[in-house]
């Protein structure tokens, strides 16, 4: 029974990794090594055919990469011999290589080497250089050597999977909790897009605009998201104390927060917000980790304590799994609905502030479809749409599972129409598989 029980408990996590290991086969091609990495196979080329004082010709274009290429290549070159400099440094397009190769030749210099990037390396001024540039000797072109690496497993890719996904994955978290207790919430996807409009319209109106000051951002994003939390307490009096179904009061409150999210906006995108503001959706201050992916994992392990170690967690599985034996236990069945309630909401609104962080703005259209994404991710992580079972990391690894699927379909050229056809048999296959882990 412990391989059974094994595959129950973790056999989302099994699926993650085997379907990455799907996309890291059909995506491994030649990758050519960028930025500093670039820099250091060069340098150890140079070093090892001319010496600690190669004369270098720098060839790259005007880019990031080759710019954190050229500041690495100088300064290694630098320090195996101090006080020694490059022969020139050009950086644009391939009539600015032309120039500086014809200055070094009409200063009577020699050239050792060009070190290129693997884009400069081929252009065409550097095909012939003993023929064209006779005075300088014959310059060898150095280029990193390129290697064989799925696209899928680049840290960019996988950086950029954990950024794109980590808002659906916090709003996963309330939704979890409240699946969990039998319900369901449809409203988190305008809410999040009402915190998004009313985070950016209070910046603009009331915190000084483009010149808001930290705190000024930090008030407004926490009265959006109070907001949404007081909006879920709403949907939660409702279904508590009139025993209104959850889908009737989430699908009107729905509507609410897409509505009020309009009228805010008067229809239009608020983008009147400082440059500062993005840095929760788009900075990444720890080990270039985005910060949005570290809230996010604090998030998760916090909730994973709630729901396995504290009693309001056991409650929430008892509500789930049968109210009315829990209000005989003693469980304060109300007030355990309401705490899931306001708790999804909440998140729905820190979930817009983020998304209006990453796209330093604020628009009623965000979060569109947004609440079938949520509801996915926590059934395709294992959480019964019954109600009474499921685990808030299961739910991360449903969120990180589809998150997979769309960038492997993305990185093999599936169309986007196909994409959804994927998605949603996966999403059925999910709610089939719990349909038959419950009745055996």
């Amino acid at each position: 029974m412990k391989p059974a029980r094994l595959l129950a408990d973790h056999g989302m996590v099994l699926v993650l990794v085997l379907l990455c290991v799907l996309f890291s086969v059909l995506t491994f091609s030649d990758q050519s090594p960028v930025g500093e990495a670039a820099a250091k196979q060069v340098a150890d080329m140079l070093h090892a055919q001319f010496g600690k004082s190669p004369r270098v010709l720098i060839a790259t274009r005007e880019q990031p990469d080759d710019a954190a290429y050229t500041v690495a290549l100088q300064r290694l070159l630098g320090a195996a011999n101090p006080g020694s400099e490059p022969a020139s440094v050009v950086r644009g397009e391939p009539r600015d290589a032309r120039e500086a190769l014809q200055r070094i030749a009409a200063s009577g210099q020699r050239l050792d080497a060009v070190a290129c990037t693997q884009a400069t390396g081929a252009w065409l001024v550097f095909t012939d250089l003993k023929t064209d540039f006779p005075a300088l000797g014959n310059p060898r072109i150095l280029t990193p050597r390129n290697y064989r690496w799925p696209n899928f497993l680049k840290a960019e890719n996988l950086l950029n999977i954990a950024n794109q996904i980590a808002v659906i994955a916090i709003v996963a978290i309330g939704m979890s909790m409240v699946i969990i207790t039998g319900g369901i919430d449809l409203s988190v996807g305008s809410l999040l897009a009402l915190s998004s409009v009313l985070a950016s319209r209070l910046i603009r109106d009331f915190a000084g605009g483009t010149g808001a000051s930290p705190f000024g951002m930090l008030v407004a994003c926490l009265a959006a998201i109070v907001l949404c939390g007081i909006l879920g307490g709403f949907s939660g009096a409702m279904i508590t104390r009139f025993a209104i179904p959850p889908f009737i009061v989430t699908l009107a409150m729905m509507l609410v927060g897409s509505g009020l999210a309009y009228i805010l906006a008067k229809g239009q995108s608020i983008y009147q917000i400082p440059e500062s503001f993005i840095w929760l959706g788009r900075g990444a201050d720890f080990f270039n980790i985005p910060n949005a992916v570290l809230l996010m994992a604090v998030l998760y392990g916090i909730a994973h304590i709630l729901m396995s170690r504290m009693k309001l967690g056991r409650h929430l599985y008892a509500v789930g799994g049968n109210s009315e034996a829990a209000r005989l236990s003693g469980v304060p069945v109300k007030r355990v609905l309401m705490f899931a309630y306001i708790t999804s909401a909440a998140l729905a609104g820190l979930g817009g502030v983020i998304m209006a962080s990453q796209l330093k703005s604020g628009s009623p259209t965000y979060g569109g479809m947004y609440e079938l994404y949520v509801i996915a991710a926590v059934v395709v992580g294992g959480t019964s749409l019954s109600g009474g079972e499921g685990r808030i990391f299961g739910t991360l690894a449903g969120a990180f599972t589809i998150a997979v699927i769309q960038n492997g379909m993305n990185l093999t050229n599936v169309e986007s129409y196909t994409q959804k056809v994927v998605l949603g048999l996966v999403i059925l296959g999910a709610v089939l598989f719990d349909k038959a882990r419950n009745t055996r």
